[in-house]
């Protein structure tokens, strides 16, 4: 049977893909191992966090579907870093693990143009080049073609498991590896590497000792991810927080000699940010104590989860280690940690587009290209689907710059500084982030999921009437004064009568909140609306000298270089320069400009070839 895209892979870079492709109107294959563990969460049963509860927003803001999973399921909600300022804040919910699979798959099932099958892709079908893909061949020998092909393998393949001395092949516990692609992507010349992630055990909840432990509440005020204007209102667990000690740490050091991580079993790089216990208490030896997060995983289970203590050693060491840890004394073990290693592909083998270099026509998503996490992914996934569509429709590539949101960051990070560890988004990477709020992605992003097609009529008339509705408050906020009689009884807002309300705004110890004291218009304006509208006010300052540097960054991101600029022509590039220029085949200076040890001189000699040839050409 012939498609004109096949996804392979269902994790949550294959959702956003396969959901983008047949949404645009394209037939889609999505082939997955299990179509029981769609969009399953390996590891910590959460979505969003710093930065990573921006691409959230920022992919539902495109037309993507995770905000909308994780607001249908999720158990707890936080704004994390409430006390600090707002490029640095950012949601986080609690998912109920099973509920969101089901979800997931259930948006799949319903979805037009898309076919579900269940089986493993052991091969990339070519055309007699080998320089374009044409489809796929599946274990069980089943041919299917494509014009497109968005690979998501995530942590399967060539996948091992590691606990302590046992060693199997799998992509999760008890889930299979998937083999052949490892070996015909080496075949056909890709740079391939391995990684390591980890889990830690879960544990029985009827086992825990929750009186030495500090019940962590969630907000009372929930905050959508999904801009779609659903109203939440739903129970709330609780999370929990206890501390590894001094013999929680000598239990380890005790036995470093069974971890597979020291042994020299796992040869792949693990996560930098988010290390196992044993890596904590090997390389941090003068902490006395490491936070450990108990979360639940869903509010059908018992499972919970032990966020904070990752580890692949041996399951007698495991229980030893969390026997020790106050309110875990007892805690019976239903599943153990392990670590997981697994094949990726070298990320500077892509184009921003998120194509391959060397295969046409192949894209490739998620941990797949050597990053860490469900958000990354899923934001690779979307602009992956996007791009495979605009193959098809003959259109330019998609690509969102560094301004413009942290899925630009990340894809920009990936494909020209590539990453030999897996990667993790983190608000600090992000040079424009008081721009990049949570709060504002609709802003920043909705126009452009719109032109892409992938809001409806519908929902982009509640995203006009949102705007309009924020013009006429930052209107009123610039035109309306402050009356002496209307104020002598507020004592902050008393000091600014005769004022503007926005030069009141400005003060740091006056709210939104203040003015709807004075101004009742206000009060018909939704709160979270109020709330972007006052952090424009307060940091305008900050955020117009950050546009100004955006302005500079975009002169620099929009002289494009053409694929086929010959490097090695132009007299005075060092040779270094040529190399690392030839490998990336940047598409603009700007992109040139972030390329590791490119020197200001090179730099220089192409940002002058470059705009020479843009004036000849116009």
């Amino acid at each position: 049977m012939d498609f004109q895209a096949i996804v392979i892979g269902a994790g949550h870079a294959g959702i956003e893909a396969g959901l983008v492709l047949s949404r645009l109107g394209f037939s889609t294959l999505l082939v997955t191992q299990n179509l029981d563990t769609i969009g399953r969460m390996s590891c910590n049963p959460a979505v969003g966090g710093l930065a990573k509860g921006n691409m959230v927003r920022e992919i539902d803001a495109l037309g993507g579907e995770m905000g909308k999973l994780i607001d249908a399921t999720m158990i707890q909600f936080r704004i994390l870093n409430r006390s600090r300022g707002p490029a640095v804040q950012a949601p986080r919910a609690q998912a109920d693990k099973k509920a969101y699979e089901i979800r997931a798959k259930q948006t799949l099932e319903n979805q037009k143009n898309l076919t579900l099958f269940m089986d493993t892709v052991t091969e990339l079908l070519l055309n007699t080049r080998a320089d374009r893909v044409l489809g796929v061949r599946t274990q069980r020998g089943k041919e299917f073609r494509a014009e497109v092909v968005v690979l998501t393998t995530g942590t399967f393949l060539a996948g091992k498991l590691f606990i302590g001395e046992t060693v199997v092949e799998g992509g999760r516990l008890a889930e299979p590896s998937a083999w052949g692609l490892d070996r015909q992507l080496r075949e056909l010349g890709f740079k391939v590497g391995r990684m390591k992630t980890g889990t830690p055990a879960r544990v029985h909840r009827d086992s825990l000792d929750f009186s030495k432990m500090e019940e962590q509440f969630g907000d009372e005020d929930i905050i959508p991810f999904s801009f779609s204007g659903a109203t939440l209102n739903k129970d709330r667990l609780s999370c929990y927080i206890t501390w590894t000690n001094a013999a929680t740490h000598q239990v380890l050091l005790n036995n470093m000699h069974r971890s597979p991580l020291y042994s020299g079993k796992i040869v792949g790089l693990g996560p930098r940010y988010c290390p196992s216990i044993e890596d904590k208490v090997k390389k941090f030896a003068d902490k006395e104590r490491h936070q450990v997060f108990v979360e639940p995983e869903g509010a059908g289970t018992k499972e919970m989860y032990l966020n904070g203590i990752s580890t692949s050693m041996p399951e007698d060491v495991q229980e030893a280690m969390i026997h020790t840890i106050p309110g875990l004394e007892k805690a019976v073990i239903m599943r153990p940690g392990y670590a997981v290693e697994y094949d990726y592909l070298d990320p500077t083998q892509l184009y921003p587009s998120l194509e391959t270099k060397r295969i046409q026509n192949l894209f490739t998503a998620g941990q797949t290209n050597g990053t860490s996490g469900y958000e990354e992914a899923a934001g690779q996934g979307l602009i992956a689907g996007i791009n495979a569509a605009r193959k098809l429709q003959n259109l330019p590539a998609f690509v969102l710059s560094r301004s413009e949101a942290y899925i630009g960051v990340l894809i920009d990070d990936l494909v020209t500084l590539g990453t030999e560890e897996p990667y993790r988004m983190f608000t600090s990477r992000a040079e424009h982030r008081l721009n990049l709020r949570h709060d504002n992605c609709d802003l920043r992003l909705y126009k452009k999921g719109r032109e892409i097609g992938l809001h409806s009529d519908e929902v982009w008339e509640r995203f006009l009437e949102k705007t309009r509705r924020m013009d006429e408050v930052q209107h009123l906020l610039a035109t309306r004064r402050l009356k002496a009689e209307e104020v002598q009884f507020h004592p902050t807002l008393s000091r600014h009568a005769g004022r503007r309300l926005i030069e009141a705004l400005r003060d740091p110890e006056i709210s939104m909140g203040d003015l709807v004291f004075v101004e009742n218009e206000l009060e018909k304006t939704p709160s979270e609306w109020l709330r972007q509208i006052e952090l424009d006010v307060k940091y305008e300052g900050y955020i117009d000298k950050q546009e100004r540097n955006v302005e500079k960054f975009r002169r620099l991101e929009n002289l494009g270089i053409p694929l086929d600029f010959d490097y090695r022509g132009l007299a005075g590039l060092s040779r270094e320069a040529v190399e690392k220029l030839e490998k990336i085949r940047p598409l603009s200076v700007g992109q040139a400009s972030r390329i590791s040890g490119l020197r200001s001189s090179d730099l220089a000699l192409l940002l002058t070839a470059v705009a020479r040839r843009s004036n000849q050409s116009a």
